[in-house]
């Protein structure tokens, strides 16, 4: 009898598990952003629950002004709006490692980590940007870009 119960139970929470959803790369989720806790993670509240996310591919300053300027910035775009993640990776910690993308009628659909690059806030991680899920260069030009104009953290630049 109790062998039964152990079985039972065991299955039971086997179908349980099943029916939970699990992220895997590429996926993607829908949801409001209800914090932007530094210019490269956000929480994303998709419903039924929330998600850390760090935007992957970028490196943005940690303190001073450009900082500041960069957590601005996501948060107009981001903050209390809806958005769409498409993930990369795990962290350990729990965190999602995502492209985000912006999902406002007026500013339309836009890649928070590409954008940031584009305005001299962040500059593109070290190395190729496939390994972040872009196929044709897209942050190595926005930096190229930012850099030539001198936007941002390349306005003291030479």
């Amino acid at each position: 009898m109790r062998n039964r119960f152990v079985v039972s139970a065991l299955f039971g929470c086997l179908v349980w598990l099943a029916g939970l959803p699990v992220a895997s790369a590429g996926d993607s989720v829908y949801g409001k952003v209800t914090e932007v806790r530094s210019a490269d993670v956000v929480v994303l509240n998709y419903g039924t629950g929330e998600y850390v996310i760090r935007i992957i591919g970028i490196d943005v300053p940690k303190e001073g002004p450009v900082a500041s300027q960069a957590k601005e910035f996501v948060a107009k775009m981001v903050l209390g709006k809806n958005a769409r993640m498409r993930l990369g990776s795990r962290l350990e910690n729990g965190e999602m490692v995502a492209q985000l993308f912006t999902d406002d009628p007026q500013l339309g659909i836009k890649d928070v980590g590409l954008e940031l690059v584009r305005s001299g806030l962040a500059e593109q991680q070290k190395g190729a940007d496939f390994q972040f899920g872009y196929k044709y260069g897209e942050l190595s030009i926005a930096e190229r870009q930012a850099k030539e104009a001198k936007r941002g953290m390349w306005a003291t630049q030479q």
